[in-house]
């Protein structure tokens, strides 16, 4: 009977431990971000990635804190060395190109916790750093020939943030892509030196539309301000990284979407086996980390779908290079700002 009554005792106590050992195998993400979780471009990117993951794996096995609006790298220096100090954390994130520095300084120290940055390719020779990119110039290409097919005026205009990273990728391909269809348009390109300088880019799509544009593209979060202008001057509009569509209303054409979720599966399969870093991924339209999103409102005639379609499919397949090496293509017209 006290047998009987010990292994009672001992099956009750292993089905307690249960729920205790579910939750020590939830996998746990802390991201920085530069600006809002619904700036329809770079965060949002990282934050809807991170929203399907959860959908996928459900809440109960993976958890995230998302802390945005961190443009300051000092600012965010803060948060990241709190999470990685913290031990709490199977993955720290530092969304955005400014935070390398800190992230190069905080995986030396602590060598035991799993970072991952981008856009970028560089781990540091670091076992304990991802790097992540994006091939914007693929979408950028695409965008851009239709663009080219769709001017009516011959001229398009370019906001950039800040001449670096996806941004400029994405604006070179833009430029190409036309430049493939027809060289004679005029593709005017301004950077104003800022990503989130929402006036300064409405002023430069002002501008654009001055010049008789009647297409604009951007990159970054400042892009609310020209998809502004162009709807009220009844312009079409060409996004990238983050689908536009509910703000863009009747005159966005095509967004290149950046799916971060499809590199986040993989680091999180490699952290479960135990391999916390010294790898860079990029996204691409082969690989399905960049899709291209119609608007919903904007309907494509049969011509331009096929060449929607043959594009990317050229891409994807190696049949189109966007940017080939020995040609980096220059916009005919190009404006300098800065804040």
């Amino acid at each position: 009977m006290k047998k009987f009554a010990l292994s009672l005792l001992i099956l009750v106590m292993f089905v307690a431990v249960i729920p205790s050992m579910a939750q020590d195998e939830v996998f746990r993400v802390a991201a920085v971000a530069p600006s809002a979780t619904n700036d329809l471009a770079f965060s949002q990117s990282m934050y809807d990635a991170l929203m399907a993951i959860q959908t996928e794996m459900g809440e109960d096995a993976f958890q995230f804190d998302f802390q945005d609006g961190t443009f300051i790298v000092d600012d965010a220096a803060v948060a990241l060395r709190e999470w990685a100090a913290s031990g709490e954390y199977d993955l720290i994130i530092a969304h955005g190109s400014q935070f390398g520095g800190i992230v190069e300084e905080l995986a030396s120290e602590f060598s035991d916790v799993s970072f991952a940055w981008g856009t970028d390719e560089n781990t540091f020779g670091l076992d304990n750093v991802y790097a992540y990119t994006a091939a914007a110039d693929e979408g950028g290409y695409v965008n851009g020939v239709l663009a080219a097919n769709m001017t009516e005026t011959g001229v398009i205009g370019v906001i950039g943030p800040i001449e670096v990273g996806d941004a400029k990728l994405y604006v070179d391909g833009f430029v190409s892509g036309v430049a493939s269809v027809d060289e004679s348009i005029l593709v005017n390109v301004v950077y104003i030196g800022s990503f989130g300088d929402v006036p300064l880019a409405t002023e430069a799509a002002e501008t654009q539309i001055s010049n008789d544009a009647d297409i604009l593209t951007g990159s970054a979060q400042m892009v609310v301000g020209p998809i502004a202008v162009a709807i009220e001057n009844e312009a079409l509009w060409f996004g990238t990284q983050a689908s536009q569509a509910e703000l863009s209303e009747e005159i966005g054409v095509t967004f290149q979407v950046y799916k971060f979720d499809t590199i986040l599966s993989q680091i999180i399969a490699n952290i479960d086996e135990g391999i916390l870093g010294g790898e860079s991924f990029t996204l691409t339209l082969e690989n399905e980390g960049l899709v291209i999103e119609i608007d919903e409102d904007m309907e494509l005639s049969d011509e331009l779908m096929t060449i929607l379609d043959e594009t990317v499919a050229g891409i994807a397949e190696g049949e189109i290079v966007p940017l080939p090496e020995e040609e980096m293509l220059e916009p005919e017209a190009t404006e300098e700002a800065s804040d």
